[in-house]
Protein backbone atom coordinates (compact mmCIF):
# COMPACT_ATOMS: atom_id res chain seq x y z
CA UNK A 1 0.00 0.00 0.00
CA UNK A 2 1.17 3.60 -1.14
CA UNK A 3 1.41 6.15 1.66
CA UNK A 4 -0.34 9.14 0.08
CA UNK A 5 -0.90 10.98 2.69
CA UNK A 6 1.92 13.26 4.87
CA UNK A 7 0.67 14.37 8.49
CA UNK A 8 2.92 16.89 10.19
CA UNK A 9 2.49 18.83 13.36
CA UNK A 10 4.28 21.80 14.29
CA UNK A 11 4.40 23.08 18.19
CA UNK A 12 4.95 26.70 18.34
CA UNK A 13 6.00 29.52 21.15
CA UNK A 14 3.76 32.49 20.78
CA UNK A 15 4.69 35.34 23.53
CA UNK A 16 2.12 38.54 23.77
CA UNK A 17 1.29 38.98 20.01
CA UNK A 18 -2.00 39.18 17.86
CA UNK A 19 -3.15 36.71 15.70
CA UNK A 20 -5.46 38.87 14.12
CA UNK A 21 -6.04 42.03 14.24
CA UNK A 22 -9.43 43.28 12.58
CA UNK A 23 -11.48 42.21 16.18
CA UNK A 24 -8.62 42.22 18.42
CA UNK A 25 -7.78 38.40 19.45
CA UNK A 26 -9.67 35.70 17.83
CA UNK A 27 -10.58 33.22 20.68
CA UNK A 28 -13.32 30.53 21.50
CA UNK A 29 -14.33 28.99 24.82
CA UNK A 30 -13.10 25.75 26.20
CA UNK A 31 -16.39 24.16 28.66
CA UNK A 32 -14.19 21.60 30.13
CA UNK A 33 -11.48 23.79 31.64
CA UNK A 34 -13.43 26.90 31.78
CA UNK A 35 -10.83 29.26 29.75
CA UNK A 36 -11.34 31.65 26.48
CA UNK A 37 -8.79 30.27 23.99
CA UNK A 38 -6.58 32.43 21.49
CA UNK A 39 -6.63 30.70 18.03
CA UNK A 40 -5.56 31.80 14.11
CA UNK A 41 -7.79 30.03 11.70
CA UNK A 42 -6.75 27.46 9.40
CA UNK A 43 -7.30 30.15 6.72
CA UNK A 44 -4.79 32.70 7.88
CA UNK A 45 -2.13 29.46 8.41
CA UNK A 46 -2.87 28.73 5.11
CA UNK A 47 -2.30 32.40 3.56
CA UNK A 48 0.98 32.72 5.82
CA UNK A 49 2.20 29.30 4.46
CA UNK A 50 1.18 30.17 0.57
CA UNK A 51 3.26 33.78 1.61
CA UNK A 52 6.33 32.52 2.88
CA UNK A 53 6.51 29.87 0.04
CA UNK A 54 6.30 32.81 -3.00
CA UNK A 55 9.02 34.30 -0.30
CA UNK A 56 11.04 31.36 -0.67
CA UNK A 57 10.94 31.31 -5.07
CA UNK A 58 11.29 35.18 -5.03
CA UNK A 59 7.58 35.20 -6.84
CA UNK A 60 4.47 37.53 -6.43
CA UNK A 61 1.26 35.72 -5.31
CA UNK A 62 -1.05 35.10 -8.12
CA UNK A 63 -3.46 38.15 -9.36
CA UNK A 64 -6.91 37.78 -7.95
CA UNK A 65 -9.86 39.08 -10.30
CA UNK A 66 -12.45 41.37 -8.53
CA UNK A 67 -16.05 41.84 -10.87
CA UNK A 68 -18.68 44.81 -9.96
CA UNK A 69 -21.98 44.95 -11.67
CA UNK A 70 -23.48 48.38 -12.75
CA UNK A 71 -26.77 48.56 -11.34
CA UNK A 72 -29.37 51.53 -12.71
CA UNK A 73 -26.37 53.31 -14.20
CA UNK A 74 -25.67 54.62 -10.77
CA UNK A 75 -24.48 51.77 -8.52
CA UNK A 76 -21.63 49.05 -8.12
CA UNK A 77 -22.93 45.87 -7.06
CA UNK A 78 -20.02 43.38 -5.54
CA UNK A 79 -19.60 41.05 -7.64
CA UNK A 80 -17.63 37.33 -7.20
CA UNK A 81 -13.85 37.03 -6.46
CA UNK A 82 -11.71 34.69 -7.90
CA UNK A 83 -8.03 33.68 -8.51
CA UNK A 84 -6.10 32.76 -12.23
CA UNK A 85 -7.39 29.03 -11.79
CA UNK A 86 -4.17 28.69 -12.84
CA UNK A 87 -1.26 25.92 -11.47
CA UNK A 88 1.20 27.36 -12.78
CA UNK A 89 1.01 29.77 -10.27
CA UNK A 90 2.81 28.29 -6.58
CA UNK A 91 0.03 29.46 -4.34
CA UNK A 92 -2.62 28.34 -7.09
CA UNK A 93 -1.25 24.96 -7.45
CA UNK A 94 -1.00 24.40 -3.47
CA UNK A 95 -4.12 26.49 -2.66
CA UNK A 96 -6.78 25.64 -4.87
CA UNK A 97 -9.19 28.04 -6.36
CA UNK A 98 -12.76 28.10 -6.79
CA UNK A 99 -14.08 29.80 -10.10
CA UNK A 100 -18.20 30.13 -10.39
CA UNK A 101 -19.46 30.01 -14.02
CA UNK A 102 -20.88 33.60 -14.68
CA UNK A 103 -23.36 32.43 -18.01
CA UNK A 104 -22.45 31.87 -21.07
CA UNK A 105 -20.30 29.60 -22.63
CA UNK A 106 -17.92 29.41 -19.10
CA UNK A 107 -17.81 26.64 -16.57
CA UNK A 108 -17.69 26.31 -13.02
CA UNK A 109 -13.87 25.68 -12.14
CA UNK A 110 -12.68 24.61 -8.92
CA UNK A 111 -10.03 22.41 -7.40
CA UNK A 112 -9.17 21.06 -4.02
CA UNK A 113 -6.34 21.84 -2.22
CA UNK A 114 -4.05 19.44 -1.98
CA UNK A 115 -3.05 20.84 1.32
CA UNK A 116 -5.76 20.46 4.42
CA UNK A 117 -4.70 23.40 7.29
CA UNK A 118 -6.05 23.42 10.29
CA UNK A 119 -6.31 25.99 13.16
CA UNK A 120 -3.21 27.14 15.49
CA UNK A 121 -4.86 26.30 18.75
CA UNK A 122 -3.46 26.00 21.89
CA UNK A 123 -1.81 22.90 22.79
CA UNK A 124 -3.74 22.36 25.86
CA UNK A 125 -6.11 24.93 26.97
CA UNK A 126 -3.95 25.44 30.53
CA UNK A 127 -1.11 25.98 28.62
CA UNK A 128 -2.09 29.24 25.81
CA UNK A 129 -4.09 31.64 27.17
CA UNK A 130 -5.19 35.56 27.02
CA UNK A 131 -4.11 38.88 28.97
CA UNK A 132 -5.76 41.95 28.56
CA UNK A 133 -4.50 45.37 29.30
CA UNK A 134 -5.37 48.83 28.58
CA UNK A 135 -2.84 50.34 25.78
CA UNK A 136 -2.23 54.11 25.31
CA UNK A 137 -1.28 56.28 22.27
CA UNK A 138 0.65 58.99 24.02
CA UNK A 139 2.14 62.22 22.11
CA UNK A 140 1.31 64.42 24.91
CA UNK A 141 5.27 65.97 24.88
CA UNK A 142 5.38 67.25 21.70
CA UNK A 143 4.49 70.91 21.54
CA UNK A 144 3.89 70.54 17.55
CA UNK A 145 0.97 68.40 17.57
CA UNK A 146 -2.24 69.48 15.48
CA UNK A 147 -5.48 68.93 17.60
CA UNK A 148 -9.05 69.26 15.56
CA UNK A 149 -12.25 69.43 17.19
CA UNK A 150 -15.32 69.50 15.27
CA UNK A 151 -18.51 70.16 16.61
CA UNK A 152 -21.94 67.86 15.74
CA UNK A 153 -21.99 69.75 12.29
CA UNK A 154 -18.44 69.23 11.61
CA UNK A 155 -17.19 72.15 11.73
CA UNK A 156 -13.88 72.90 12.98
CA UNK A 157 -14.04 74.75 16.54
CA UNK A 158 -10.92 77.90 17.07
CA UNK A 159 -8.33 77.36 19.77
CA UNK A 160 -10.58 79.46 22.43
CA UNK A 161 -13.93 77.43 21.46
CA UNK A 162 -11.89 74.07 22.45
CA UNK A 163 -10.99 75.37 25.47
CA UNK A 164 -13.86 76.59 26.51
CA UNK A 165 -15.31 73.49 25.76
CA UNK A 166 -12.77 71.28 28.07
CA UNK A 167 -13.08 73.58 31.15
CA UNK A 168 -14.39 71.41 33.67
CA UNK A 169 -13.33 68.11 32.16
CA UNK A 170 -10.32 66.07 32.60
CA UNK A 171 -8.95 65.43 29.32
CA UNK A 172 -6.00 65.27 27.17
CA UNK A 173 -6.27 65.27 23.30
CA UNK A 174 -2.65 64.40 22.63
CA UNK A 175 -3.27 60.72 24.35
CA UNK A 176 -5.79 58.14 23.40
CA UNK A 177 -6.65 55.29 25.49
CA UNK A 178 -7.41 51.93 23.84
CA UNK A 179 -8.92 49.67 25.85
CA UNK A 180 -9.63 45.87 26.95
CA UNK A 181 -6.57 45.34 24.39
CA UNK A 182 -5.92 41.00 24.49
CA UNK A 183 -2.98 39.55 23.75
CA UNK A 184 -2.00 35.76 23.29
CA UNK A 185 1.01 33.59 25.13
CA UNK A 186 1.52 29.96 25.74
CA UNK A 187 2.06 26.77 23.26
CA UNK A 188 0.41 26.32 20.17
CA UNK A 189 -0.29 23.36 17.27
CA UNK A 190 -1.13 23.66 13.96
CA UNK A 191 -1.72 19.96 11.66
CA UNK A 192 -1.22 19.99 7.93
CA UNK A 193 -2.00 17.27 5.75
CA UNK A 194 -0.54 16.62 2.21
CA UNK A 195 -2.51 14.67 0.08
CA UNK A 196 0.38 13.54 -2.74
CA UNK A 197 -2.03 12.08 -5.14
CA UNK A 198 -3.30 15.66 -5.84
CA UNK A 199 -0.01 17.63 -4.82
CA UNK A 200 1.08 18.32 -8.40
CA UNK A 201 -1.70 16.76 -10.79
CA UNK A 202 -4.49 18.77 -11.97
CA UNK A 203 -7.52 17.10 -12.93
CA UNK A 204 -8.81 16.79 -16.83
CA UNK A 205 -12.71 15.59 -16.05
CA UNK A 206 -14.65 17.72 -18.37
CA UNK A 207 -17.43 16.98 -16.05
CA UNK A 208 -16.05 18.27 -12.94
CA UNK A 209 -13.37 20.69 -14.73
CA UNK A 210 -9.91 22.31 -12.77
CA UNK A 211 -9.22 24.20 -15.88
CA UNK A 212 -10.26 26.16 -18.82
CA UNK A 213 -8.97 24.52 -21.82
CA UNK A 214 -6.96 27.14 -23.09
CA UNK A 215 -4.87 26.62 -19.36
CA UNK A 216 -4.48 22.84 -20.47
CA UNK A 217 -2.80 23.48 -23.63
CA UNK A 218 -0.35 26.63 -21.79
CA UNK A 219 0.37 23.65 -19.49
CA UNK A 220 1.34 21.11 -21.99
CA UNK A 221 3.36 23.74 -23.58
CA UNK A 222 5.31 24.01 -20.26
CA UNK A 223 6.05 20.01 -19.70
CA UNK A 224 3.07 19.06 -17.70
CA UNK A 225 2.16 15.30 -18.95
CA UNK A 226 -1.17 13.70 -18.90
CA UNK A 227 -1.17 10.63 -16.37
CA UNK A 228 -3.87 8.43 -15.15
CA UNK A 229 -4.70 8.77 -11.10
CA UNK A 230 -7.72 7.44 -8.95
CA UNK A 231 -8.73 10.91 -9.85
CA UNK A 232 -9.28 9.97 -13.68
CA UNK A 233 -7.03 11.53 -16.41
CA UNK A 234 -4.66 14.21 -15.27
CA UNK A 235 -1.46 16.73 -15.85
CA UNK A 236 1.28 16.27 -13.71
CA UNK A 237 4.05 19.07 -13.03
CA UNK A 238 7.46 18.31 -14.67
CA UNK A 239 10.13 16.98 -12.63
CA UNK A 240 12.13 20.20 -11.98
CA UNK A 241 9.09 22.16 -11.10
CA UNK A 242 8.01 19.06 -8.41
CA UNK A 243 11.81 19.41 -7.08
CA UNK A 244 11.84 23.39 -6.65
CA UNK A 245 8.37 23.71 -5.20
CA UNK A 246 8.76 20.53 -3.04
CA UNK A 247 11.63 22.37 -1.23
CA UNK A 248 9.91 25.97 -0.88
CA UNK A 249 6.84 23.79 0.62
CA UNK A 250 8.70 21.80 2.91
CA UNK A 251 10.38 25.44 4.09
CA UNK A 252 7.62 27.47 4.45
CA UNK A 253 5.82 24.02 6.42
CA UNK A 254 8.76 24.53 9.24
CA UNK A 255 9.32 28.56 9.23
CA UNK A 256 6.09 29.53 8.86
CA UNK A 257 4.50 33.09 10.95
CA UNK A 258 1.86 34.80 11.37
CA UNK A 259 2.65 37.76 9.64
CA UNK A 260 -0.94 39.86 10.34
CA UNK A 261 0.06 40.55 14.17
CA UNK A 262 0.84 44.20 14.67
CA UNK A 263 4.40 45.36 15.01
CA UNK A 264 4.26 46.44 18.59
CA UNK A 265 2.99 42.75 19.37
CA UNK A 266 5.90 40.98 16.94
CA UNK A 267 6.06 37.26 18.15
CA UNK A 268 8.92 35.36 16.42
CA UNK A 269 6.38 32.21 17.24
CA UNK A 270 9.22 29.67 16.60
CA UNK A 271 9.01 26.21 15.82
CA UNK A 272 9.29 24.07 19.30
CA UNK A 273 9.25 20.67 17.49
CA UNK A 274 7.68 19.54 14.45
CA UNK A 275 6.59 15.32 13.53
CA UNK A 276 6.14 13.93 10.30
CA UNK A 277 4.09 10.71 9.92
CA UNK A 278 1.83 8.83 7.49
CA UNK A 279 -0.62 8.12 10.00
CA UNK A 280 -3.33 10.68 11.32
CA UNK A 281 -3.42 8.48 14.77
CA UNK A 282 0.25 8.49 15.31
CA UNK A 283 0.79 11.87 14.48
CA UNK A 284 -1.55 13.44 17.06
CA UNK A 285 -0.07 11.47 20.19
CA UNK A 286 3.39 12.53 19.23
CA UNK A 287 3.04 16.41 20.73
CA UNK A 288 0.51 16.32 22.77
CA UNK A 289 -0.77 17.56 26.79
CA UNK A 290 -1.02 15.67 30.08
CA UNK A 291 -2.63 16.74 32.46
CA UNK A 292 -0.23 16.90 35.95
CA UNK A 293 -1.58 13.53 38.66
CA UNK A 294 -2.14 15.43 41.80
CA UNK A 295 -3.50 19.10 40.21
CA UNK A 296 -6.36 18.78 37.62
CA UNK A 297 -5.62 22.37 36.97
CA UNK A 298 -1.89 22.25 35.39
CA UNK A 299 -0.62 20.27 32.47
CA UNK A 300 2.70 19.34 30.86
CA UNK A 301 4.07 19.44 26.87
CA UNK A 302 4.99 16.40 25.94
CA UNK A 303 7.04 15.35 23.12
CA UNK A 304 7.56 12.03 22.04
CA UNK A 305 11.00 11.35 20.67
CA UNK A 306 11.02 7.91 19.86
CA UNK A 307 7.48 7.13 18.25
CA UNK A 308 7.45 3.87 15.30
CA UNK A 309 6.15 5.52 12.68
CA UNK A 310 7.12 8.97 13.46
CA UNK A 311 9.96 11.52 12.52
CA UNK A 312 10.28 14.26 15.03
CA UNK A 313 12.40 17.01 15.34
CA UNK A 314 13.75 19.18 18.32
CA UNK A 315 14.82 22.65 18.73
CA UNK A 316 17.36 23.94 21.35
CA UNK A 317 14.41 26.30 23.10
CA UNK A 318 12.05 23.35 23.19
CA UNK A 319 14.21 22.37 26.19
CA UNK A 320 13.22 25.58 28.06
CA UNK A 321 9.54 24.27 28.07
CA UNK A 322 9.26 20.62 28.22
CA UNK A 323 11.92 17.76 29.00
CA UNK A 324 13.33 16.56 25.96
CA UNK A 325 16.59 15.09 25.19
CA UNK A 326 16.99 15.07 21.17
CA UNK A 327 17.04 18.95 20.87
CA UNK A 328 19.34 19.51 18.39
CA UNK A 329 20.51 23.08 16.77
CA UNK A 330 20.03 21.89 13.26
CA UNK A 331 16.37 20.09 13.88
CA UNK A 332 14.41 22.27 11.29
CA UNK A 333 17.08 22.72 8.50
CA UNK A 334 16.53 18.52 8.69
CA UNK A 335 12.75 18.69 8.90
CA UNK A 336 12.97 20.27 6.07
CA UNK A 337 15.51 17.60 4.33
CA UNK A 338 13.16 14.78 5.60
CA UNK A 339 10.20 16.55 4.02
CA UNK A 340 11.67 16.40 0.70
CA UNK A 341 12.49 13.14 0.72
CA UNK A 342 8.75 12.18 1.32
CA UNK A 343 6.93 14.59 -0.77
CA UNK A 344 9.93 13.53 -4.05
CA UNK A 345 9.83 9.45 -3.13
CA UNK A 346 6.28 9.62 -4.31
CA UNK A 347 5.79 8.51 -7.95
CA UNK A 348 3.24 10.68 -9.14
CA UNK A 349 3.69 9.67 -13.05
CA UNK A 350 2.96 6.78 -12.17
CA UNK A 351 0.05 6.51 -9.34
CA UNK A 352 -2.01 3.50 -10.35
Amino acid sequence: MKNTTIYIRTLKRAEHTVFCVSDGQKSYYDTQFNRRIPFSSGQQVKRSVLESICEVLNVQLSPTTFLFDVVKQKELKEGEVYGTCDPSYVDQLFGGWMKAAKGGTERTLKRRSPLSISAMRGLHPLLAGIDKDNATFDRSDRSNNEVIVRDEKGNILSTDEVVTFLEGKDRSLSRKWIPDQSRASGLFVSDIAIDLRRLFTVSLNSFEPEVADVTIEKLKSEGWKETKTVFGDCLVAPKKLREEWSKALAHAIVNWKITSNQSRTFSLMDTLALSVSNNANLIAGSIRAKLVDDDTRKAEPIVEENMDGVETFITLQAGGYMLTKGETVDAMQRAEEYLVKQMMAFDYENQL
